[in-house]
């Protein structure tokens, strides 16, 4: 079984602005771009669960006008953290110390007052992970915290308690990586 990790395209807000589950298109022409590339390179009935956030469902429903032999359903877990009130404000604007207290208690702290903590969103990326059918290749079109929370996963770490510990790295938009197989990194253009 292969796990292929997509994130969407470009979406459409500016830069700086802290938006994890805010819901807001993608660039449309990437979007296509990278459904193009990926209904190439996905294997036939691999079964596609996609955030419902509309910069996910793009795709899908992109990807779908060009291999409707996959077999899609959404999937509510594989949205991206939910950061409460930092939400749509930008990250520049958040007070230092608000920030200082969710590096300092990385796990356990409600991002933005009322959003998810680590470890709330790790339990609900864990669900999904786990709920994966071992004899299915898997797509899961999705958003960088929920890539970076599933290679921890995959790792075999499924709490952790320091900011230092979450991954820096995740595939740019419209790009993807694999688990369970050979990492994918195609060469899409920058929109």
């Amino acid at each position: 079984m292969t796990l292929w990790l997509v994130r969407h395209a470009q979406p459409l807000v500016a830069p700086g602005v802290c938006y994890g589950r805010t819901d807001m298109p993608a660039d449309a022409d990437a979007t296509r771009h990278c459904a193009g590339l990926l209904a190439q390179a996905l294997p036939l009935q691999t079964a596609v669960m996609a955030s419902p956030l509309q910069r996910c469902e793009q795709l899908r429903q992109s990807l779908y006008g060009l291999r409707p032999d996959l077999v899609f359903k959404t999937d509510v877990r594989l949205q991206e953290m939910d950061f409460g009130a930092w939400e749509g404000r930008a990250w520049a604007d958040i007070d230092n110390a608000e920030l200082k207290t969710w590096t300092d208690d990385f796990s356990a702290y409600r991002c933005g007052g009322t959003g998810e903590s680590v470890a709330m969103f790790m339990a609900r990326v864990a669900a999904a992970f786990d709920a994966l059918d071992p004899a299915q290749n898997t797509c899961w079109l999705t958003h960088a915290g929920v890539i970076r929370a599933s290679t921890l996963l995959a790792g075999g770490q499924r709490h952790i308690t320091r900011a230092s510990q979450w991954p820096r790295t995740a595939p740019a938009f419209g790009q993807w990586v694999t688990l369970g197989g050979v990492v994918s990194e195609p060469p899409f253009p920058t929109f």
